[in-house]
């Protein structure tokens, strides 16, 4: 029987992209290239990132700065997707109608095929881990899948990931121990980032 020891997983936004989205603004290299200093002594194992331009950018730029030579690897479950539509009847009734708003405009591609890359990110990148040493691992991916991580490790209802914002080049950390909730240790942090580099991609009024 394996082991089963705890795995930490690294979950961040990509920086700031472009208008058109095919590459990371001078900004956003500035955020990747700091976040890849705040994790350069982190033991990682690999680092993962989504199939879209910005996140593939933004984890070669952080995969630049780790004192490891530690793989880079792209992942369809950590791409660019509605990882679930709620029902109306799910939602708090004075939400729903702006919910379900936001939701509906999206193709109807990405709401189709998104539940199941979702489920196919929890099987891949939550839980403890097989082994007798933690694993270290970082996902570079998008603002809902790092909402549906968060909210998996809280167990909240599946329509809960409306709502939960990320800045670009923010971190989450949740840690996955055997016989034990997961556990969030830190949500959307942005201290590795000077105070002109923060807060970008998350909505204004929400900023605190």
């Amino acid at each position: 029987m394996t082991a089963a020891t705890t795995r930490i997983l690294y979950v961040a936004r990509h920086a700031e992209a472009s208008s058109d989205e095919t590459e990371l603004t001078e900004r956003g290299r500035r955020q990747a290239t700091l976040l890849g200093e705040r994790l350069r002594d982190v033991p990682l194992s690999a680092v993962h990132h989504g199939p879209l331009p910005r996140a593939a950018e933004t984890a070669r730029l952080v995969h630049g700065q780790l004192r490891r030579d530690v793989p880079l690897l792209v992942s369809e479950p950590a791409g660019d997707y509605v990882p679930y539509v709620p029902r109306r009847e799910e939602l708090p009734t004075d939400s729903a109608d702006r919910f379900l708003g936001f939701v509906e405009q999206f193709p109807e591609a990405e709401r189709s095929r998104g539940p199941g890359l979702a489920d196919a990110a929890l099987a891949r990148f939550t839980g403890p881990a097989d082994g007798a040493e933690p694993l270290h691992e970082l996902v570079v991916t998008h603002a809902f899948l790092a909402a549906w991580f968060v909210r998996d490790a809280l167990d909240a209802p599946a329509w809960r990931w409306l709502g939960l914002n990320h800045s670009n080049a923010a971190l989450t950390v949740i840690r996955y121990t055997p016989g034990r909730p997961a556990a969030l240790a830190m949500v959307n942090d942005m201290g590795h980032l000077p105070e002109e580099l923060r807060w970008t991609g998350f909505p204004p009024e929400l900023r605190v």
